[in-house]
């Protein structure tokens, strides 16, 4: 089982809308898939149009006596089954200290679904914290979506220092754009000078008005646009990606 988390320091940089995408093309090459929304907007869980199914919230989830059948939901698309967001997740950096388990409570969680899945997609929520640090080490990827400006150099390196400062391996750190516009020579200066990172896909996502349909199609690109430049260059990162797990 491979897990991939899609995390950014800041909201608002298409991390949702790329785990979304994502976990629908792996589904669709036919590798079972997880995506866990721990967003507390919920908004993986509201493009699938499913509904909070665990009663008793995080704290059930993260329960060794939990079945880990309860958790899951099956979408409308085949080999692709999400834990939904719930509103107690706000709490959960406060729930991980008072756990007092260090940063592997969120990485025995997860194992529970190592045989049922091949693929696991974490949504992940904003912020620098107790959770980030357990996602981070749970994760065999984080993924980290980047719109090209000045405010995104600060971000990735306060990523970056995060990952030294608790001693997590950077190697698994690994980033591409999203809302590129190649217009703006901010966002080509920018790109040239992190593309030299060898953190960074070459594919990017532009901006483009079929990703923001999603929320009117409530589904990933491919399934209400099958043919436009914006589901391929989310197939096209997607392979870039899957080709190095």
């Amino acid at each position: 089982m491979t897990t991939i988390a899609l995390y950014n320091l800041k909201g608002g940089v298409g991390k949702t809308a790329s785990s979304v995408n994502m976990a629908y093309l792996s589904a669709k090459e036919g590798m079972k898939t997880l995506l866990w929304d721990i967003d507390p907007q919920g908004s993986s869980s509201f493009y699938f149009q499913v509904k909070h199914k665990v009663k008793g919230g995080i704290k059930k989830i993260l329960s060794p006596d939990t079945d880990p059948e309860d958790l899951i939901t099956a979408t409308d698309f085949e080999n692709l089954d999400i834990i939904t967001a719930d509103q107690s997740a706000k709490g959960l950096d406060l729930l991980l200290e008072e756990m007092q388990t260090g940063k592997k409570r969120l990485k025995n969680a997860l194992s529970r679904f190592s045989k049922k899945y091949q693929i696991v997609i974490i949504d992940c929520p904003p912020g620098l914290s107790a959770l980030a640090e357990n996602i981070f080490f749970a994760s065999d990827i984080v993924l980290m979506p980047m719109i090209p400006t000045t405010l995104s150099l600060r971000t990735y390196q306060m990523v970056k220092d995060f990952f030294k400062d608790r001693d997590l391996d950077l190697s698994k750190l690994m980033c591409f754009f999203t809302m590129v516009d190649l217009r703006k020579n901010m966002h080509h200066e920018i790109m040239d000078q992190l593309f030299k990172d060898k953190r960074f896909f070459s594919n990017y996502i532009p901006y483009l008005s079929d990703v923001e349909k999603m929320g009117v199609h409530l589904s990933p690109v491919e399934a209400f646009a099958p043919n436009s430049y914006a589901a391929r260059c989310y197939s096209d990162l997607w392979d870039e990606i899957r080709e190095g797990l």
